[in-house]
C-alpha cells in the first residue's frame, strides 16, 4: 500500500531501479558472489515476474554490437543470466514467508545450506564475509542487522508515561532484520504450517540458541515507501549505485 503508486499493477519486487527491477539487482548481487542458482517463490502477480524472464532482454543492461540492422545480427559484448538457473514456483497468493518457504522445500533437497531474501532492499554486503561467519558459528540460520538511517526519533517512557528520553533511532542502538538471510536445512524443523518465519520459528531458534546476527554498518535500504524510491533513484541517476557490487568490484 505504501508503494502503491508503482506495485498496484506490478509485484513490489518488479519496481525499477534504472533499467531493471530490484529482483533483477538482487539477483545480480548473489551471482556477483557465486550464487546463481536461484527460486523465486511467487505470489502476487507471480505472472508478471515469469512473463519478464521469459522474454527477457539482455541488451537492455549490456553493451552489444548490431550489424546490418536486424535484431538476429545482434552481438552481445557481456551478458548478465546465461549461467542463472530460476525456479518459478507457486506458493500462493495469501501466504507469509514462512509458509513460501515450505512450498520450496522440494526444490531445495540436497542443499545443506540456502540463502533467502525479502526481496525489497538493497545493500553492498560483502556476502562471502556473511557466509564465512555462518560456517565458523555453526548455527542453524543467521540474518543481517542493519541501524536503521531513517529519521524517526525513539521515546522512552517512565511509568507515569512521562518522557524519559528522546534520541534518533540510528543512535538508539536498536537493529533491524533486513531479510538477508542463510539457513540449513535444519530451519523447517522450525516452521510449522500457516506461521510466519520471524514469530514462532525464529523465537524457537532463539531459544535454542541457533540464530545469529551478523551486523554491518555499510549501506542498506529497503524499498517500501515512494520515499524510498525516490532515494533509490537519485542514488541511481547520480551513479552511487552501492550496491552494484558487480561493477564496484565489492568482494566476488
Amino acid at each position: 500500500m505504501r508503494l502503491r503508486e508503482y506495485s498496484e499493477d506490478i509485484p513490489k519486487p518488479m519496481v525499477q531501479v534504472g533499467y531493471r527491477p530490484i529482483l533483477w539487482n538482487l539477483m545480480k548481487y548473489y551471482a556477483h558472489y557465486g550464487h546463481t542458482d536461484f527460486i523465486l517463490a511467487l505470489g502476487y502477480k507471480g505472472d508478471y515476474i515469469k512473463q519478464y524472464f521469459v522474454d527477457y532482454n539482455e541488451y537492455v543492461s549490456n553493451d552489444f554490437v548490431l550489424a546490418r540492422g536486424g535484431k538476429e545480427n545482434l552481438h552481445l559484448l557481456n551478458s548478465d543470466l546465461d549461467n542463472w538457473t530460476i525456479t518459478f514456483v507457486d506458493t500462493g497468493m495469501t501466504s507469509n514467508i514462512g509458509q513460501r518457504l515450505l512450498k520450496v522445500r522440494e526444490h531445495l533437497q540436497g542443499e545443506e545450506v540456502f540463502m533467502a531474501n525479502y526481496s525489497d532492499g538493497l545493500s553492498d554486503l560483502p556476502l562471502n564475509h556473511m557466509v564465512d561467519r555462518f560456517h565458523e558459528v555453526g548455527k542453524i540460520a543467521s540474518l543481517m542487522a542493519y541501524q536503521s538511517t531513517q529519521s524517526f526519533h525513539v521515546v522512552k517512557l517512565q511509568d507515569d508515561n512521562a518522557v524519559e528520553s528522546i534520541s534518533p533511532l540510528s543512535k538508539s542502538g536498536l537493529w533491524i532484520n533486513t531479510g538477508f538471510f542463510i539457513f540449513r536445512q535444519e530451519i523447517f524443523d522450525y516452521i510449522k504450517p500457516g506461521e510466519e518465519l520471524v514469530q514462532e520459528p525464529f523465537q524457537r531458534l532463539i531459544e535454542d540458541n541457533q540464530l545469529y546476527a551478523y551486523p554491518y554498518d555499510g549501506f542498506f535500504t529497503a524499498m517500501d515507501t515512494f520515499k524510498d524510491k525516490k532515494l533509490l533513484d537519485d542514488l541511481y541517476t547520480s551513479g552511487k549505485t552501492y550496491w552494484e557490487v558487480w561493477k564496484n568490484n565489492n568482494g566476488g
